[in-house]
């Protein structure tokens, strides 16, 4: 299992877009956490096991909420880290 850190930005505040990434994490069974950043930008932390379900996920992610609308995801594998769940901070 792996941890992937995920920036995505463009206009995703405001638009319940962390409830949309809750939503996909969940149905995909997978832990980690979403939140807003300062920048403007929101940051997913997930595990992942298989690098093609992290493709898929990322591509949800492009799809957005109604009203949002993502300019891009940056990817990066970071340190493993442990959840229990999904959760939107």
């Amino acid at each position: 299992m792996s941890t992937y850190r995920l920036i995505v930005t463009g206009r995703v505040q405001g638009v319940n877009f962390r409830r949309f990434v809750v939503d996909i994490a969940h149905a995909l069974n997978y832990v980690g956490y979403v939140k807003n950043s300062a920048d403007g930008s929101v940051e997913v932390v997930i595990n992942s096991a298989y690098e093609e379900d992290l493709e898929f996920f990322i591509s949800k992610l492009y799809d957005g909420s109604m009203f949002s609308d993502v300019q891009d995801v940056t990817c990066q594998k970071i340190e493993s880290m442990i959840f229990d769940d999904f959760e939107k901070r």
